[in-house]
């Protein structure tokens, strides 16, 4: 893959041949499908939701966080928005999920529905808002592995968001109040696409990645070349050989959860870096921290640089600083083990905003 074709090495200005451009290329299938999933949401043709609306939602979240490269990138080719109830609930939908997802419910689904929007543009709208989030994280990364100082240098540990206490789903199933390792189910609140609504072809790709039998990824489905590309750029960030250990890209997975108050996703990745590191203690103190309290505390010197440091990255604005990055660097990570580091908890706040604004987690009775 050349620059020309990568938007994030253009925007972060990556030397060919330097030492993070060659782990990129290690890291060759991440690089390839961020791109291509960039391509496919900014190139699809979609009558339900235009390139200029896309545009210029991307350059308003990518702006609420500073990302000032980005938002260039996007305004470039914006169109403004209009006051109209689609424009307008678009707009109040992209902030939430950018600055508070926790915080989103199914009547905010229900008002996209009732301006208008269709079910595969809903779903395509959380995408972009999810994507513009992994991708300005991701373009802070290399920004700060290249050796230059985020706008932001306010050093402080990372802490725990508030989350979900409700005792039951807005179906009425048994919810979770707080993070375990326990598996969890998972509703939506908009209706997932019935698996003999997809092609022929359609159900080959969604048997290909196992996801026919699951809600969340029919739901996604909708729009599935886009849930195509995601799944592989999370194969390419987590399940790539060398680098980074594959216990410590699902740590950052779940304190990237831990920073938005996705109990479900933490639910997943707290219990594969316990199983893979076979750290269950540490892992549960992770999990047990209360909101505004910091998520490294009572760490081993190593996870709580990891820690601090994917906190400081999933953090809304970025607060992830240079002397974060030195204190990982001083045990011993390589360019390549910090760039998986970078990409793993970039991810999550893709995967995290997805999962809190397209429906929620539920208690299973036999576990």
């Amino acid at each position: 893959m050349t620059n020309s074709t990568d938007l994030l090495a253009a925007l972060a200005g990556l030397e060919p041949g330097s030492e993070l451009a060659q782990a990129r290329e290690v890291r060759e299938a991440a690089t390839r499908h961020a791109q291509g999933s960039y391509q496919l949401l900014f190139g699809q043709s979609d009558d339900d939701f235009s390139l200029a609306e896309r545009f210029a939602i991307a350059a308003l979240v990518a702006g609420r966080q500073g990302a000032a490269d980005l938002q260039a990138h996007y305004a470039q080719r914006a169109q403004p928005l209009d006051n109209s109830p689609r424009h307008q609930l678009a707009l109040e939908f992209a902030r939430r999920l950018t600055l508070e997802p926790v915080s989103a419910g199914p009547q905010h689904i229900a008002a996209l529905a009732d301006a208008g929007w269709r079910a595969r543009a809903i779903v395509t709208l959380a995408q972009l808002v999810g994507f513009v989030n992994f991708q300005l994280r991701l373009l802070a990364g290399l920004h700060l592995l290249q050796g230059e100082s985020l706008s932001r240098e306010n050093h402080s540990a990372g802490t725990a968001s508030r989350w979900h206490t409700a005792s039951r789903t807005a179906s009425g199933k048994p919810a979770p109040d707080a993070f375990t390792r326990r598996q969890l189910g998972w509703e939506p609140w908009l209706a997932a696409k019935p698996l003999a609504e997809f092609s022929e072809q359609e159900q080959a790709t969604l048997a290909h990645f196992g996801h026919s039998d699951s809600d969340y990824f029919r739901l996604l489905g909708r729009n599935l070349p886009l849930l195509e590309q995601r799944t592989l750029t999370d194969k390419g960030i987590f399940y790539s050989a060398g680098g980074l250990a594959r216990a410590e890209r699902e740590l950052a997975a779940t304190v990237a959860s831990k920073v938005n108050g996705c109990i479900y996703c933490a639910s997943v990745h707290a219990r594969k870096a316990a199983q893979l590191a076979k750290e269950s203690d540490a892992i549960d103190r992770l999990l047990d921290v209360q909101p505004g309290a910091a998520l490294s505390e009572n760490q081993s010197p190593r996870w709580a640089a990891l820690i601090d440091f994917a906190a400081g990255l999933s953090a809304t604005p970025v607060n992830v600083t240079s002397t974060q990055l030195q204190q990982v660097r001083a045990q011993g990570l390589t360019t390549l083990e910090l760039l998986d580091l970078v990409q793993s908890t970039a991810f999550f706040a893709w995967a995290n905003r997805l999962m809190l604004t397209l429906g929620e987690p539920f208690l299973l009775t036999d576990n």
